[in-house]
C-alpha cells in the first residue's frame, strides 16, 4: 500500500515521483513534500465512494512561501451540478464546502482550522453532493492515522527546504 500511495499522489498532483518526498504513511493517510513548488500535504484517498471513473482525495497542505498552512482540498469523485452544495460530514458534524467542478475547499482559513480540528478526533469523513449527471453521491474517508499525517506535513514544511 505504501507503494501505492506514491503512484497515487504522482498521478493526482501531475509532478514527478522523484520530487516527491514520503514523510510518512499513517494507516490510511500519507505526508509528502515536493520541492517545486516547494509544499507539503497529508493526503488520502476514500475507502467508499468513487466510482466516477475519476481519483478521488482529500488533502491538508501546506504552501509556506504563500503563507498558506492547513487548507483543506478535496477532489470529488464526480462533477458536481452546477449550483449543487457539496456537504462535508465529520462524525456527526456537518460543514458546507465551496465548490466547482469536481473541488472543494473550506470557505476561509478559519472553516478550515475548524475542520482540520474536527478531523483530528473524528472517525470517519465523507463529502456528499449531487452528480452533475445526476443522483447523489458521497466519498467516504477514514480518519484513522489523519493527524499524524496532517502533523509529518506541517512539521516537513516548518523545517523549511
Amino acid at each position: 500500500m505504501r507503494a501505492g500511495y506514491a503512484a497515487l499522489v504522482a498521478l493526482m498532483l501531475g509532478a514527478p515521483a522523484q520530487a516527491r518526498d514520503s514523510l510518512g504513511v499513517f494507516d490510511g493517510w500519507g505526508a509528502f513534500r515536493d520541492a517545486q513548488p516547494f509544499r507539503c500535504y497529508a493526503i488520502a484517498e476514500p475507502s467508499r465512494g468513487g466510482g466516477g471513473g475519476a481519483l478521488p482525495f482529500a488533502t491538508i497542505a501546506y504552501w509556506p512561501v504563500q503563507n498558506i498552512r492547513g487548507q483543506l482540498h478535496i477532489r470529488l469523485s464526480r462533477a458536481i451540478r452546477e449550483g449543487a452544495k457539496v456537504v462535508l460530514s465529520v462524525d456527526d458534524r456537518r460543514i458546507t464546502l465551496i465548490a466547482g467542478g469536481r473541488d472543494a475547499w473550506a470557505a476561509n482559513p478559519r472553516a478550515d482550522a475548524s475542520i482540520i480540528a474536527t478531523m483530528r478526533s473524528g472517525r470517519t469523513m465523507s463529502i456528499a453532493s449531487v452528480a452533475a449527471t445526476g443522483g447523489g453521491f458521497a466519498d467516504t474517508y477514514r480518519l484513522k492515522g489523519a493527524a499524524t499525517a496532517i502533523d509529518a506535513a506541517a512539521l516537513g514544511c516548518a523545517r523549511g527546504r
